[in-house]
């Protein structure tokens, strides 16, 4: 276990680092330390790692798809490399404060994928990651990075109007307002957009430089103005955005499609009784 975890982190650091860590060659080195294993169950614990790595909020290897259905021997294990990986920390922490720009996509074709289906269930995540020693806030701290975001919903207008015009509806990929740049964040959404129809269209968008099951943080304000809007509410998560932009979108109460866990708390002090 020990070895493989160290492994993956060998190859997560040179690709933090902006280098392509060589899979086969690295994996072929530790198939020589672990002879009992072979390579079909090197690569199905890289997953199980990499699954553990987005619930922690620390990104993953490229290329190994994140894997449910870990133990909590793996969650240790991951969470206590974490602790010890200093240069990790601090590549990770580079990599997603730093200023992203919008990509210019010549084909949308294959930018929209299905919504990804959670293979673990709730409960028994929760009771693997309770009472961690080691949490990062590496999704905190790239959700406060204005120009992911900014770059994110460029594209997302790109993309509407590319899509109005598709469906014949040019005057109304015209009228496409960047809300959030015009009245700031507190509208509950960043974009109207239009449904082919005419119909009023309203896109939150959440971008990540992490894969397509990565948490995000999203404001009450956000999840009342959902369920006010109902269908007319459309969520837009980005994701792989540094590398190769996709997006998945849900329709409705928020709610409704993700589970909503409370980050923090604000405390007041109580008035004497």
């Amino acid at each position: 276990m020990e070895a493989i975890v160290s492994v993956y982190f060998q190859m997560l650091r040179l690709q933090e680092m902006g280098q392509s860590p060589n899979k086969t060659e690295h994996n072929r080195r530790l198939l020589e330390t672990l002879p009992a294993r072979n390579l079909a169950s090197i690569e199905y614990k890289h997953r199980n790692i990499s699954a553990v790595l987005n619930l922690l909020g620390v990104q993953s290897i490229n290329g190994y798809k994140p894997l449910p259905n870990f133990q909590r021997m793996l969650v240790d294990a991951v969470s206590a490399a974490i602790a010890r990986d200093s240069v990790l920390d601090e590549v990770s922490l580079r990599s997603v404060e730093t200023p992203a720009e919008q990509p210019l996509v010549d084909d949308f074709s294959d930018f929209v994928v299905q919504v990804p289906t959670p293979k673990q269930r709730v409960a028994e995540r929760d009771t693997l990651f309770e009472r961690l020693p080691v949490k990062r806030d590496y999704l905190e701290r790239e959700s406060r990075n204005r120009s992911l975001g900014l770059a994110g919903e460029l594209l997302v207008i790109d993309f509407e109007q590319r899509r109005l015009h598709q469906e014949g509806a040019k005057k109304l990929a015209e009228r496409i307002e960047h809300t959030s740049h015009l009245r700031g964040d507190g509208a509950g959404f960043d974009i109207l957009s239009f449904d082919a129809d005419g119909r009023e269209r309203f896109i939150e968008v959440k971008t990540t430089a992490y894969v397509a099951e990565t948490p995000f943080f999203i404001t009450p304000n956000e999840v009342s103005f959902s369920r006010e809007l109902d269908q007319q509410f459309h969520l837009y998560r980005l994701f792989s955005f540094r590398r190769k932009p996709r997006m998945f979108s849900v329709v409705g109460p928020i709610e409704a499609s993700f589970r909503l866990d409370a980050a923090n708390y604000r405390a007041t002090l109580l008035s004497p009784q």
